[in-house]
């Protein structure tokens, strides 16, 4: 158990790391910007999507429901910003935009599902768990910058983003230490990792690409395909 622990300590380290770099370099905004639609897109497509229909075959679930999770998740996200602006028009930018806690919100729970999976394939596998592991701590250092960047960008102030920093660093310890007392329903798992495949691509796509597209840098493109590359390797690692 003792290994475990410094495992989870350092998914703890990691997403700390990450978050408090965007922090201290807001002047690079727009790269953080291109690379959290780059990660956001790519751990969708390569991370959760993949496990989400790896769970529906498992279950005998049929795909067309998660496809239809996910098309879903998309629209309603979309509707609700698109509300939001609609009524938040002209309002005190410190109050900041809804969209920013929501995604920093939903990387929380990613973060926390990241976790249990560390802690349960540890109890199958100890090496598995340490890959897993390893894979994850990687992966959390771009949920930091994820976390800062979604809530700086939809006008928070930093007390806000490093509130839901710090959440997202506690949020992988507590789905590690939780696992072995709550298990999730397969099923259910499948539909949520679904709907989180929505939000992130729109998120991505439509939330953090367009402010990319403001700067005419060959780097932020660059930077965009980095962040795409960094979590096909790290997915990679945890299918190995």
């Amino acid at each position: 158990m003792s290994i475990i622990f410094l495992l989870a300590i350092a998914t703890f380290i990691s997403t700390l790391c990450g978050g408090l770099l965007a922090l201290k370099f807001k002047k690079l905004m727009p790269y953080f910007f291109a690379f959290s639609a780059g990660t956001l897109i790519a751990v969708a497509f390569f991370d959760l999507f993949p496990e989400s229909l790896s769970l529906a075959a498992s279950q005998a679930l049929p795909m067309r429901y998660l496809f239809i999770t996910v098309v879903f998740s998309f629209l309603f996200y979309s509707l609700l910003e698109k509300y939001f602006i609609a009524h938040h028009h002209g309002e005190d930018e410190g109050h900041g935009h809804i969209m920013g806690p929501i995604g920093a919100g939903s990387l929380i729970v990613h973060s926390f599902l990241d976790g249990a999976a560390i802690g349960a394939a540890y109890q199958v596998n100890p090496s598995v768990g340490l890959v897993v592991a390893l894979a994850v701590i990687s992966h959390d250092f771009t949920d930091g910058i994820n976390t800062v960047t979604l809530m700086l960008k939809n006008k928070h102030k930093t007390k806000s983003a490093a509130f839901f920093l710090l959440m997202d660093a506690v949020a992988p310890v507590l789905g590690v230490l939780i696992t072995s007392m709550i298990l999730i329903n397969e099923k259910a798992l499948a539909f949520i990792l679904a709907f989180f495949v929505g939000e992130f691509l729109y998120i991505g796509a439509a939330n953090l690409l367009p402010e990319t597209h403001k700067h005419k840098s060959w780097l932020i493109g660059a930077i965009m395909v980095i962040g795409v590359l960094l979590i096909l390797l790290l997915t990679s690692l945890i299918s190995f």
